[in-house]
């Protein structure tokens, strides 16, 4: 995790660790670990500026203070974090054993969720000085963990997702005939940049029968008049994500392209408008899913309709089938149907949406009619 940490204060970090005790202990488990990387973050506030060998964990534990066991050269860092205010640091010195300095606070028969990002060697030291104690990744454990944003988390994603269509206004005035995908996208982390990015994470751009693959790895392909091309880019904001996919045209289109983009855009449309509380995500999908499905471009949707979205730019929850979980006011995350026709085109159409007390709300407002570039 990089990019400046929000700025909250550290009573928004107390609130939040109470919130993931409380909610660990509703899951059956005995505390929580956090090792560094966005969990961290979104918790306290500190992201050390280098993560390696030496043991960082926030312990979360229901009616126990957290504390934060940091390397002791790391220390001074970690308390200088706005969260260090709302938990107690408790350092360990090289040549000292970190894994017998965790199990002291640790229930020693319990059963504790850890963020997915742990390193296996640190969850092997621990279970080796507690071998009665059992765990579940945080994914698992507790997925919806940050899904709900409180105004404040609202407010910075939408000013990156703001930063995103700013970025994509002025993408679209750039010349893409002749030139290469990797010079497209070099222009949209420059604009991403430019207008408040700390941290770029993709900047897909996907031209003819490259557009065919969702995730394409720009190249040296040069764009050609003709081509359809799909522009998929991200990424954090003062610590809160930004994701936005269009497709534009070089040139005039043909009848097909149009009819597939604005299938696509309907499917869009139709996805957005299930977005209520109470709806179970897989309803988005389903949703979005019906119109390509009808239209007999079904098996050319090839990937889920959307995936959540806060500090970082994909995490719970999922709009796919099979997702059950309620949308709840506050939840943020990404509908983005498509359509890929192999060796051909393909079309994508994104907004991250917002779900109200009574329906959604985008957080990206750029057109998603046809554009026409040069």
């Amino acid at each position: 995790m990089t990019g400046t940490a929000a700025p909250f204060a550290a009573d928004d970090y107390r609130a939040r660790m109470k919130r993931a005790a409380r909610s660990a202990a509703e899951a059956g488990l005995a505390g929580l670990l956090v090792a560094p990387g966005p969990d961290l973050v979104w918790l306290t506030g500190y992201a050390p500026t280098a993560v390696t060998e030496r043991l960082t964990l926030l312990v979360l534990a229901p009616g126990q203070d957290p504390v934060l066991v940091v390397p002791t050269l790391e220390a001074p860092d970690a308390a200088k974090a706005t969260g260090a205010d709302a938990l107690t640091l408790r350092d360990w010195t090289d040549g000292k054993d970190p894994y017998a300095a965790t199990a002291a606070l640790l229930d020693t028969g319990g059963r504790f969720g850890i963020s997915d990002n742990a390193w296996a060697m640190h969850l092997l030291g621990l279970q080796k000085a507690l071998p009665g104690t059992s765990y579940a990744s945080l994914t698992d454990a507790l997925p919806m963990l940050r899904a709900v944003k409180d105004a404040a988390e609202l407010e910075l994603l939408a000013a990156a997702g703001a930063a995103a269509d700013a970025t994509f206004e002025e993408i679209r005035k750039v010349p893409f005939g002749g030139r290469r995908e990797s010079e497209v996208a070099a222009d949209l982390a420059g604009l991403l940049r430019r207008f408040g990015h700390s941290q770029v994470d993709f900047t897909i751009v996907a031209s003819g029968p490259n557009g065919a693959n969702p995730h394409h790895e720009v190249g040296d392909r040069v764009i050609e008049r003709g081509d359809m091309v799909v522009l998929d880019f991200g990424g954090l904001k003062d610590g809160y994500g930004s994701d936005t996919s269009r497709t534009v045209h070089v040139g005039e289109p043909t009848d097909e392209e149009r009819r597939v983009h604005d299938l696509v855009r309907a499917a869009q449309e139709a996805g957005f408008r299930a977005v209520r509380p109470g709806v179970p995500c897989q309803e988005v999908d389903r949703a979005a899913r019906a119109v390509i499905a009808d239209a007999g471009y079904g098996e050319y949707f090839i990937h889920r309709t959307g995936h959540g979205i806060g500090v970082t730019t994909h995490e719970p929850p999922y709009m796919i089938e099979g997702e059950e979980q309620p949308l709840v006011p506050g939840m943020c995350f990404s509908v983005e149907p498509g359509v890929y026709l192999p060796g051909r085109f393909g079309v994508r159409i994104e907004d991250i949406v917002t779900v109200t007390e009574d329906g959604g709300r985008r957080l990206n407002d750029t057109t998603r009619e046809m554009v026409i570039v040069d």
